[in-house]
């Protein structure tokens, strides 16, 4: 699986796109007899957005994702292999899926701009994770959230085992592998194999895991640390605990880890692990956004007014905005004057208020958190810090 940033992924779409604009959200399942709806119910999505599109968007172009939105709906293996939420934006010009760590609300909006709210809610940092399981021998990586983990796909360019680390820098007769049964092998090595030492010095171990331990560092912080910007947990037995810090340079490893061996636990007691490290953290983070709104909307930098975030989107004003996660407030923000216009809520493929607010903050640099709602330090559904 491979979950790149929330602005990475959403970046191409920040720029304006021709009309219709589609954004499909559904929720899905990872297990049997569960999957067997989520492509009746796709389907039967797709029958409403063709209706919409004949009768609001006669003689668009809008062919090209229809036909792969139907092929969608008859790939059998891609409905067997869901995770727990599946987003689709397209257009004449754009496809893009998004597979989720988290379920949405079943919903289809068409309209003049994409609906991107809840895929910032999924992809948003806050309590998004990455967990490096690690022993002597082999790698892996992990992506989670409160709700979910699942393995990440390594960049070709990091080592999963020891061996490809190390190639020919590797200590003669460090280890040689043998087919035992159990268990699933990294790259390179077969599933079920174990791998044993035979004929190994004392001295000569902690060397290679050493050197082992600073190439996964280096490779991790290049190629998956830094892109995702993510906080990485690591998971290990205590021993490799100290020696992997100890050479370890990546500003993303957590000082709390997980003081288990990954390979002999489930998914499931792995993910419960990493969230006890991470709520107090997301608890904090998420107070820490909540008073320094309440800090600057005390000195005049910041507002809850719809209408005030508005204008100040535009003009580059804001530093950071929270916005209600299962709120829909309908309407459009003129991208260039900052002017709110309101819709009647009984009109169902009209842009989310919110979602521009949010939109618009990401395209003029700003940060944008998706809080729900208990946490909000006001009703209106927005909160802006000022930077200026």
């Amino acid at each position: 699986m491979k979950m790149p940033s929330a602005r990475e992924q959403l970046a191409a779409f920040f720029v304006e796109q021709p009309s219709p604009c589609v954004s499909i959200y559904l929720p899905t399942h990872r297990r049997h007899p569960e999957n067997q709806q989520d492509p009746i119910r796709f389907k039967n999505m797709l029958q409403r957005l063709e209706n919409t599109l004949s009768q609001d968007f006669p003689g668009r172009k809008s062919e090209s994702f229809l036909s792969k939105l139907q092929s969608l709906a008859h790939d059998g293996p891609f409905w067997n292999h869901r995770t727990d939420g599946l987003g689709i934006l397209c257009s004449p010009d754009a496809f893009q899926i998004f597979e989720l760590q988290r379920q949405v609300e079943e919903l289809l909006v068409v309209a003049d701009s994409f609906h991107i709210k809840p895929l910032l809610r999924a992809l948003q940092a806050t309590d998004r994770y990455q967990i490096l399981g690690l022993n002597r021998n082999e790698v892996k990586l992990y992506e989670g959230n409160r709700h979910a983990l699942d393995e990440v796909d390594l960049h070709e360019e990091v080592p999963s085992t020891l061996e490809e680390a190390l190639g020919s820098e590797l200590t003669e007769e460090h280890l040689t592998v043998g087919s035992y049964g159990g268990g699933i092998g990294g790259r390179g090595q077969q599933a079920g194999s174990i791998s044993h030492g035979h004929g190994q010095k004392k001295d000569e171990i902690p060397i290679d895991e050493e050197r082992f331990f600073r190439a996964i560092d280096r490779a991790i912080l290049e190629y998956h640390s830094r892109p995702s910007g993510l906080p990485l947990l690591l998971a290990a037995l205590p021993e490799h605990h100290d020696t992997f810090r100890k050479v370890s340079h990546n500003p993303f490893l957590q000082e709390v880890g997980i003081k288990l061996d990954p390979q002999s636990i489930s998914s499931e007691r792995l993910r419960t692990e990493a969230w006890r490290v991470m709520e107090p953290q997301l608890m904090q983070r998420v107070a820490k956004h909540v008073d320094d709104f309440h800090t600057a909307n005390a000195r005049q930098l910041g507002a809850s007014d719809l209408s005030d975030i508005a204008k100040a989107v535009v003009a580059g004003r804001v530093g950071s905005l929270l916005v209600e996660a299962d709120r829909q407030i309908p309407g459009s923000v003129d991208a260039d004057s900052g002017a709110i216009e309101f819709a009647e809520h009984d009109k169902p493929n009209v842009d989310d208020l919110l979602d521009d607010l949010a939109e618009l903050t990401l395209k003029m640099g700003g940060e944008v958190f998706v809080v729900p709602a208990e946490r909000m330090p006001c009703p209106s559904g927005a909160a802006a810090t000022f930077r200026f």
